[in-house]
């Protein structure tokens, strides 16, 4: 009898796995992603930027001050006593990559790159939350504790699996990276 459970159950999952295949894990991933954090992130730059010509080219102090509080605070909260370089740089690639990476992760273009990039990205902020932003013990949180809800230790670990399993999985078959592997290998 355990034979048969376990023998029916087998082809259940295996049935499973293959009309699954390798478009809906990816596909799944990203498309979490976006409902979790795209808009997240994008609101987030668009708050380190102006708007509209050239403004959207311009940091804007609260890009400086989110990125580099101590930089910020030293010249005064005036952009224009901040060095381009490096700190201007650096602020200006964050607020961009802020606003870019996720939506190549939605359309799974260059996935595992942008993936990288995004846990990159989140290890920095994480940096800066702790190290600069002062947030308390409860909102740092820790691992394996009884509270699920950290916004630090338990949330992002929960973004960062997303974005592991893309990285060493990619997008899938139903993305851009697909797309762009099928025209390839038509080429060829």
């Amino acid at each position: 009898m355990i034979d048969k459970l376990q023998t029916l159950h087998g082809q259940l999952m295996d049935a499973l796995e293959r009309a699954a295949g390798a478009w809906f894990l990816g596909l799944m991933a990203r498309l979490v992603f976006a409902s979790v954090l795209l808009v997240y992130f994008v609101n987030s730059a668009a708050t380190k930027v102006g708007s509209g010509f050239p403004g959207v080219l311009m940091a804007k102090i609260g890009a400086y001050a989110q990125m580099l509080p101590p930089i910020a605070e030293a010249a005064g909260y005036d952009p224009d006593k901040i060095a381009f370089m490096p700190w201007g740089l650096l602020v200006h690639t964050g607020a961009y990559l802020e606003f870019l990476l996720p939506v190549m992760i939605l359309l799974g273009l260059f996935t595992r790159l942008a993936s990288l990039g995004m846990i990159g990205f989140i290890a920095v902020m994480t940096f800066v939350d702790i190290q600069f932003h002062g947030v308390d013990e409860k909102t740092v949180g820790g691992f394996f504790d009884r509270f699920p809800d950290a916004v630090i230790s338990d949330q992002r670990l929960l973004w960062l699996f997303l974005l592991v399993y893309l990285v060493l999985r990619g997008a899938g078959s139903f993305s851009a990276d697909g797309l762009l592997r099928r025209f390839s290998s038509a080429v060829r």
